[in-house]
């Protein structure tokens, strides 16, 4: 059985044409009721994620502030401890710490960085997370791996939240959940990212692919599943009050999946507002998906369905 766990409601910002603008939209995203604001991790067309989420810390109050999802190749390990243990620290335990292995190859390939295959970057994930959560601790840490070494390094400042900020892990194929599963508070179901970083699998993305990442995530959590909070990146949001119309419209766009697999897909929303809010409790129910992100485009437009179920 799935647990039915409050909802939680993120919102996911990129850009800012000042800082008062930045500002102001921090400010926004809490008075409309948003649980957290949330900044990605790409280099095309986005901010820094430390800078910008140490700002909206410095101008609100309430709101909780994450990486979603930070890219963990892009760093080494003991250099993001201590960005994130400092935006936790200063902003007085607000911060949520979201990571994957790494999926866009645009990324890979503007930065000169390789893109390995698969496996190895969850490997390299494991590896990070694991040096992570030692560095958020009280002893220094020696560790040597595969990927990592590090000597005798205390971490420093040490984060508010103890034993550490509550790690969200992103990803869609099963290795990565299977991670997941043993390592995250909250997990974000995704579909599949391409082995070449080409994009996600859109036929991926199905109720029946999601029924299949469920199973994957509770074999492999065993007793801590009912822990595990679960959510998704709600790709499109349509409040309408012709639903079908507009799933159909959708359809030629996420070809190849058919309107009656869009409209069971979990990344879709579309259809009146007492329509999208029975179609979400419905979701909690099947999937326990709790923690549910818009993009910064449908910020207005979702706040209803946050002032519904935020919570509830």
């Amino acid at each position: 059985m799935i647990s039915s766990r409050p909802f939680r409601f993120g919102v996911q910002m990129t850009q800012a044409g000042s800082a008062a603008d930045w500002t102001a939209k921090a400010q926004r995203a809490e008075a409309l009721g948003y649980t957290i604001l949330l900044m990605p991790d790409h280099l095309a067309g986005r901010m820094a994620w430390g800078p910008a989420l140490a700002t909206a810390a410095a101008v609100t109050r309430t709101i909780r502030l994450g990486t979603f999802v930070l890219a963990n190749d892009f760093r080494n390990p003991a250099f993001v401890a201590q960005e994130a243990a400092t935006l936790d620290f200063l902003s007085g335990g607000r911060f949520e710490f979201g990571i994957g292995a790494g999926w866009l190859g645009d990324d890979y390939r503007q930065s000169g960085i390789p893109l390995a295959p698969p496996g190895v970057r969850v490997g390299r994930l494991a590896e990070a997370i694991h040096i992570l959560k030692k560095l958020f601790g009280d002893d220094p840490v020696t560790f040597n791996g595969q990927h990592y070494t590090i000597t005798e390094l205390d971490g420093y400042p040490k984060p508010v939240q103890r034993p550490h900020p509550p790690f969200v892990i992103g990803g869609g194929g099963k290795r990565i959940l299977e991670l997941a599963a043993r390592e995250a508070a909250t997990i974000n179901l995704t579909p599949k990212s391409r082995p070449d970083g080409s994009g996600l699998d859109v036929a991926d993305s199905t109720a029946a692919a999601f029924d299949q990442k469920l199973e994957w995530i509770r074999d492999a959590a065993g007793d801590r599943f009912p822990e595990i909070e679960l959510g998704t990146l709600l790709q499109r949001l349509i409040v309408t009050d012709d639903a079908p119309q507009a799933v159909e419209a959708l359809s030629h766009e996420w070809a190849p999946l058919t309107p009656d697999q869009l409209r069971e897909c979990p990344l879709v929303l579309a259809g009146s507002i007492d329509e999208i809010v029975e179609t979400l409790l419905s979701r909690r129910q099947r999937w326990g998906l709790s923690s549910v992100v818009a993009f910064e485009r449908d910020l207005e437009s979702f706040a209803p369905i946050v002032s519904r179920l935020a919570g509830r």
